[in-house]
């Protein structure tokens, strides 16, 4: 039996692993009452007497709670951005490489990956690490999603009465182009400079497009789209989770929310031999963050990877 506390179990990605986790036979849930939710010598307690905490809290109130685990034996998963670059924490993408999916199932401190680094990383680190383009080619990424990857306020905002017509339009986000991915997108593809970003909020509740366009002649290698499509279907063959959509299979609209619900992620080349169109699609609550997270603790209890995820 996997001992398991939540903490931030009434936000959004608490609330989803709650909900993946609830009805295994494997999994006991710690919970704490209401009025001890919040209560740090609670919270402390529970930390350490569990086998896995996930973290589904604010940077600043999940660095506080990492410090408070002192039972050597205690993994955490760490859903927010706290760790996500800091030494001595495992970032949490299994298909990325055999050695880190042999590193994710070593280790006891684990940062789960943000959504729309997921979808950056899924296409570029592969073309990097691969030696089609240089480190230091100047990527521009776009991504849409849907509004749940916000939080509970902007879940709110969205979904209330009489709300702003704004919110009928995507609306483009970070547009100083900082965003709190960017550094973990550059560490885990090599990169010498951070990428544009271009994050775009959209009126439907789950589901993620990010988009990276590529300019053939810019390549270390003289690449077509037919050869880049298979250069990622032997990148990622075996992988339960990760899927590379043939070209009969690629449709003309790719939608956003074509893989929500599930912890799929689908990747499709398209373009022509001067330029060439790459997307990601996934759900930004599934394989962009809950659905991730469990996968994750899967491989660190050395289970089969797809428990409890579709």
């Amino acid at each position: 039996m996997i001992n398991v506390f939540i903490d931030g179990k009434e936000g959004t990605t608490g609330l989803q692993i709650y909900d993946r986790l609830q009805k295994r036979g494997d999994v006991n849930i710690i919970a704490l009452s209401e009025e001890l939710r919040k209560n740090p010598e609670a919270r402390r307690e529970c930390l350490n007497e569990a086998d896995v905490s996930f973290l589904c809290l604010p940077d600043a109130a999940a660095k506080e709670a990492a410090e408070m685990v002192v039972n050597p034996k205690a993994k955490i998963i760490d859903a927010s951005t706290a760790h996500r670059t800091t030494p001595g924490w495992i970032y949490g993408f299994p298909e990325i490489s055999a050695k880190r999916r042999d590193e994710i199932a070593h280790c006891s401190r684990l940062a789960n990956p943000g959504c729309h680094a997921t979808g950056f990383i899924s296409i570029v680190a592969p073309l990097v690490k691969g030696g089609i383009v240089p480190a230091d080619y100047p990527f521009v990424a776009h991504s849409v999603t849907g509004y749940s990857g916000a939080g509970k306020k902007t879940i709110a905002v969205y979904e209330s009465e009489g709300r702003d017509k704004e919110l009928d339009s995507p609306r483009q986000y970070a547009i100083t182009l900082e965003h709190k991915h960017l550094p973990e997108m550059q560490r885990e593809c090599g990169l010498k400079y951070k990428p544009i970003f271009n994050p775009i909020i959209c009126d439907f509740y789950s589901g993620m497009c990010v988009t990276v366009p590529l300019y053939t002649r810019l390549m270390n290698k003289k690449c077509g789209v037919d050869s880049i499509r298979e250069f990622f279907k032997e990148y990622y063959a075996g992988r339960n989770f990760l899927k590379v959509a043939s070209a009969e299979d690629t449709p003309s609209f790719i939608p956003a929310n074509k893989n929500t619900d599930t912890n799929y992620l689908t990747i499709y080349v398209s373009g022509n031999d001067d330029r060439i169109f790459i997307a990601s699609v996934f759900d930004n609550l599934g394989k962009g963050a809950s659905g991730a997270a469990v996968q994750n603790m899967n491989i660190m209890f050395g289970l089969d990877e797809r428990t409890s995820l579709i």
